[in-house]
């Protein structure tokens, strides 16, 4: 059914890979609460990354594999800064390119060049995955990174095929800009505005917890669990909620811990809830 969550107002925490999880709860009559967790910057030193966009234009790279469609933005947008893009652009034009997924092909399309492989998973172990079957031995790979993540699986998995990794990281996280969005969305729990918190990696759970004591508002925060439906995609979520004293509400059913089952599991848990809700 496509109204199962009507008459809810869900909190979801934005993280790169919210935007399909929002929709899918929007398309079930969900009103969707977005929070971001953090705003994305440019690198603070451009040097390295304009370091890179040179080599990648003097010696065209064999390889380049890229993490997130936002990373070759920054790229392209340094790049015609430096009055760069053109040539850039020619030069990974003679590279293979693979991606995580399907945004960074989205951004390779918008300068007109396409990927040759995209992973079936949209993970680092789906990178790995997919590089793992081919012969990269004395190959110039460029890999483009993102922040806020241990790369180095990766980075010596591929070292580990003979590929001369050559990374870039064009951007960087600012989590204090988004700390006002995420104790507004504190208060909106604790005033009982929200009747579920979806949780889909133990990130959110440490972030929320970190800016409720930055700003005062722990006691506002548990305030607001009490009163709002806790849902957790897994027990990687749900072992962060506990160590923190918190509980799990809603889990997905028969250990599918994705996000169409953790959906399903919300509909039925707030129907209980909200039996007068209009469905």
């Amino acid at each position: 059914m496509a109204d199962r969550l009507n008459g809810t107002r869900i909190l979801i925490l934005e993280t790169r890979e919210e935007a399909q999880f929002s929709k899918l709860l929007a398309e079930q009559g969900a009103e969707v609460v977005q929070c971001p967790m953090f705003t994305i910057e440019d690198a603070p030193d451009p040097a390295p990354v304009e370091a890179w966009i040179r080599r990648a234009i003097d010696r065209p790279l064999d390889d380049l594999v890229l993490m997130t469609g936002e990373g070759l933005r920054r790229i392209m947008k340094l790049a015609r800064a430096r009055g760069l893009d053109a040539a850039l652009v020619t030069a990974l034009a003679k590279s293979r390119k693979f991606t995580r997924g399907p945004k960074p092909g989205k951004a390779l399309r918008e300068i007109s060049l396409e990927a040759q492989q995209t992973t079936e998973k949209p993970t680092t172990e789906g990178v790995i995955e997919m590089l793992g079957k081919l012969d990269l031995k004395g190959r110039r790979l460029g890999l483009q990174l993102y922040p806020d993540k241990d790369h180095s699986a990766l980075t010596v998995a591929l070292s580990a095929q003979g590929a001369d990794v050559d990374t870039v990281l064009p951007y960087a996280y600012d989590s204090k800009a988004a700390d006002a969005s995420i104790v507004a969305a504190i208060d909106d729990m604790a005033e009982g505005r929200i009747d579920s918190i979806a949780l889909t990696n133990l990130g959110q759970v440490r972030r929320l917890v970190e800016a409720a004591k930055a700003h005062g508002s722990e006691a506002k925060l548990r305030a607001g669990f009490e009163r709002t439906l806790i849902a957790s995609v897994g027990p990687a979520v749900s072992g962060e909620l506990a160590a923190h004293g918190l509980r799990t509400d809603i889990s997905p059913a028969d250990e599918a811990y994705f996000m169409r089952p953790l959906i399903s599991a919300m509909a039925i848990a707030l129907a209980e809830k909200l039996p007068s809700r209009e469905t």
